[in-house]
This record gives structure tokens, sequence and C-alpha cells, in this order.
């Protein structure tokens, strides 16, 4: 049934039968998106107008055109970019992206086509050596990550260390070339030299290639024997050398104003829901009676004076004492 129904569009198509958009909409709205576009592309090819015409819609949105590039040098231009990708078609717009501040490249740009078909042209071969590195271009609208961001990458991604200065990323490349196709690789350069800083990344197209490189026991490469191993280890071995460090950052608390703060002058301006300086209460006219005099002292009393008292020897024949009390007063006992 449904292939009556291409066949019948096909044919109206085809002997110029003039019918209404609704009677169109009405035949196109049961088929799947598969059908639609296999039914789009025989017109096209059978008909340039059409085939021009889906040109001219599919490439009205930038989005479907625009083309991240990343791992560019720091010396590429965006003259060098644009010559590079020109071999699959019209360029609208490409450029280096720089940092503001220092002026430099940021080592990524876009290239945007005219048309549609050369930004799919230029996917089909994704990486491109432009001035000694592998530069690699996806799609702007997937991101900057593009083709990283499959689940295998970390079992296609090496870490070459040791590398001489004298090394390039043209011979890196060609080095680990004979193991399997490359996706993306290049020796790390210092930004602001420009030179080597001893080590490199390369990224396989297949996991088995990735085997390879690694269990060949070839390592050397100019003139050194260098380190050959999965970029994801290397970056977890490094995280766990490298911990940061905790700095102290002083702080300034805040105080409510009104009040002295030190190292500060003192402003005028009281605090909310209080007057400074407060106000004092002036003290009333009356005045407070005399404080009490103290009490007279006791009259002191004269000393009483005793008679005499005879004192008689006790049985043991020691003539016996007299009993004398507190403060000189003699003391007396109750009789036995």
């Amino acid at each position: 049934m449904e292939d009556l129904k291409k066949r019948k569009l096909a044919d109206a198509a085809g002997n110029g039968e003039l019918s209404s958009e609704e009677q169109l909409r009405s035949l196109l709205d049961p088929l799947a998106k598969p059908q639609l576009v296999d039914l789009l592309a025989k017109l096209g090819f059978q008909y340039p107008s059409i085939a021009e015409e889906i040109k001219s819609v599919a490439s009205a949105d930038p989005v479907h055109r625009k083309l991240f590039v990343r791992g560019l040098a720091w010396n590429t231009t965006s003259e060098t970019l644009c010559a590079a990708f020109r071999v699959h078609g019209e360029i609208e717009e490409g450029a280096v992206i720089h940092d503001k501040v220092t002026g430099k490249s940021r080592g990524y740009g876009f290239i945007t086509y005219k048309h549609m078909d050369s930004t799919h042209s230029a996917l089909k071969a994704p990486s491109k050596l432009i001035d000694g590195r592998l530069a690699v271009c996806n799609l702007a609208c997937e991101g900057l990550s593009g083709s990283n961001s499959t689940p295998d990458l970390p079992q296609r991604k090496l870490y070459v260390g040791g590398l001489s200065p004298e090394v390039t990323s043209e011979m890196l490349l060609n080095f680990f070339g004979r193991h399997g196709e490359i996706e993306e690789g290049s020796v790390a350069y210092d930004k602001d030299t420009n030179e080597s800083r001893g080590f490199g990344f390369v990224t396989y197209k297949t996991v088995e290639a990735t085997k390879k490189a690694i269990d060949d026991p070839q390592k050397n490469l100019g003139g050194r024997t260098v380190i050959v191993k999965l970029a994801d280890s290397h970056k977890g071995r490094a995280a766990q050398t490298q911990l940061p460090t905790a700095t102290m950052v002083p702080m300034n608390m805040p105080m409510s104003s009104g009040y002295p703060q030190p190292g500060k002058p003192h402003t005028a301006t009281a605090p909310v829901g209080y007057n400074y300086p407060p106000t004092v209460a002036s003290y009333t006219d009356s005045s407070y009676p005399s404080p009490p005099t103290a009490p007279a002292p006791y009259p002191t009393q004269p000393q009483m004076p005793y008679a005499p008292i005879t004192l008689k020897n006790n049985s043991l024949g020691h003539p016996p004492m007299a009993h004398v009390g507190m403060g000189g007063y003699p003391y007396y006992m109750g009789k036995q």
C-alpha cells in the first residue's frame, strides 16, 4: 500500500499532473521518515530543480554547516585554517579563537561552510595536519568534545612521555601510525615559548591499534626510549600525586556601622535604632537626705574588784595553782 502511494506521487510529479498542496500532504502524512527521505532522494536525483530546493532548505540553518576545529598549533592563523578546509567547498566564515587579554591562540577555531554538503565532505576526513599538528573537526552543535564523547575513548587514547625536544608532531604521528589509523595526536607544546613539553597524546580509531602500540617492544623515538601507556591511567596517577594544598584566605568580618573598626577611621553614622552618643537623663534638683550617723559606742565599764582567795595545799603536797581564765580574770569552778 505504501509503495503504491509513493509510485502515484512519483508518477504525478513525472507527468506534470497538478495537485493541490492539501492532496499532496494527505499522501505524505502517513509515510514514515525513512520513506520520505528515500522518496525525496529519488526525486532530487531525477529532477535537478528539486535537488537544489533540498540543498537550499537543508543549508538554511548555519548549525548544520558550522564545524568546531580543535588541536590547532599556537602559531596557526585564521588564513591557514581556512586554506586547510577550503578543499571541501566554499567557506562562508572561518577564524581561530584568540585570548582577549594576551592575544594568543586558544588552540581551536570554527569553520562555517556555505553549503551543508561541504560540511559532510569535511566530516568524512575529520583529521587534518595543520602546521605540524593533527587537528580534528566535528559539528559545532555537538559540543567541544565531538567524537571524544565515545565510551571507548579511554581505551583508545595514549600518553607518550619522555619525548626528545627535537620530536615534532609529524614524527610522533609517523612513528605510531604503523600500528593503525590515528584519529588525533600531537606533541604538547608550551603556550608561551612554543617549545615541546616532553610528552604528547595519540588517539587511535580502534582499541586493537592501541593495544598493539602498548605491546610493541620497540619504543625508541628520537634517540630516547619513550613511555607509552593509556592516558587515563596517567591522569589518575597525576591526580593522586598532586593534591591541592589548602590556603588560608583572610576575610573581613562584617561589623555594624557606627562603631570603630581596627585600621579604619570612625564614621559618624549611628547604627540603626540607636542614638550615638546615647542621651543621659539629667539629675533632679532635689537633694538627697544626709546619710544616717553611726550609733554611739557603748559606755566603758570599770573593772570590778574581787576578794582575794586563800589557797590550800592539796594531798600531793604541791601548792595549788590559781585557775586563770582569759584576759587575766580568775577561772571559777564548781564545788567538787
